[in-house]
C-alpha cells in the first residue's frame, strides 16, 4: 500500500517568495544591482549631460575616495535604472506564466 502523503499547508512567505522569484532580500539586491547598471547605460546614451567615459571615471574615482558625492552618484544612477528597471521587473512577475 501506498503511505497517503500530503503537502503541508503553503506558509504565508510562500506565495511572496514565488510572485518575487527568489527571498526577497536577494531579488531587492539584485534589482538594486540591476537599476545600477540601467542607469549607467542609460546616462551613457544621452539621459545624462556628461560625457559617459568621463562619468564612470568619476563613478570609479569616487567610489575609491569613498567620499559622500560617490553615494549620491550611485543614487542618481540606481534611481535612473530603477524607473526602468521596476516596472518591467513588476509587469514581468505579474504577467508572466506561473512557474511550478
Amino acid at each position: 500500500m501506498r503511505p497517503d502523503v500530503r503537502d503541508l499547508p503553503a506558509g504565508p512567505s510562500d506565495g511572496l517568495h514565488r510572485f518575487l522569484g527568489g527571498s526577497p532580500l536577494a531579488v531587492a539586491f539584485r534589482l538594486v544591482l540591476l537599476s545600477i547598471l540601467v542607469g549607467v547605460v542609460l546616462a551613457a546614451i544621452g539621459f545624462d549631460p556628461w560625457n559617459i567615459l568621463i562619468s564612470i571615471r568619476l563613478l570609479f574615482q569616487r567610489l575609491w575616495d569613498l567620499g559622500f558625492d560617490a553615494v549620491n552618484w550611485l543614487w542618481r544612477y540606481f534611481l535612473l535604472g530603477a524607473v526602468i528597471v521596476i516596472p518591467i521587473w513588476f509587469l514581468s512577475r505579474l504577467f508572466g506564466s506561473p512557474r511550478r
